[in-house]
């Protein structure tokens, strides 16, 4: 946001921040939070760079397609590990997935 908006919000008497913020966030838990969401835009990434849907992956992990609409929504109900295994089920190099991980950290 520019800091012009900031400053009309805050004279109009409104609080500015981020998400960790607004959620009460420790910065392991914001930090938690951008790893599960950098995977699941990477596997999003991956899916569409190959030209395939969500069930073609989803055939691919044995899964279904809500399932990896879940994945690449970084879903409450997904996890990291899932995230991680679908993608180097998906091809997804060791080290492609850890360039993912060090750019959220």
């Amino acid at each position: 946001m520019d800091t012009t908006k900031t400053d009309r919000l805050k004279a109009a008497g409104w609080r500015t921040g981020d998400a960790a913020d607004f959620l009460g966030l420790s910065p392991e838990e914001a930090a938690f939070v951008e790893l599960k969401l950098a995977l699941a835009d990477y596997l999003r990434d991956v899916r569409v760079s190959h030209g395939w849907t969500q069930t073609h992956v989803a055939r691919l992990l044995g899964s279904s397609q809500s399932r990896v609409a879940k994945m690449e929504a970084a879903d409450s109900s997904v996890s990291i590990d899932l995230l991680v295994k679908a993608l180097l089920t998906l091809g997804a190099s060791r080290e492609q997935v850890g360039r993912v991980i060090a750019r959220a950290a």
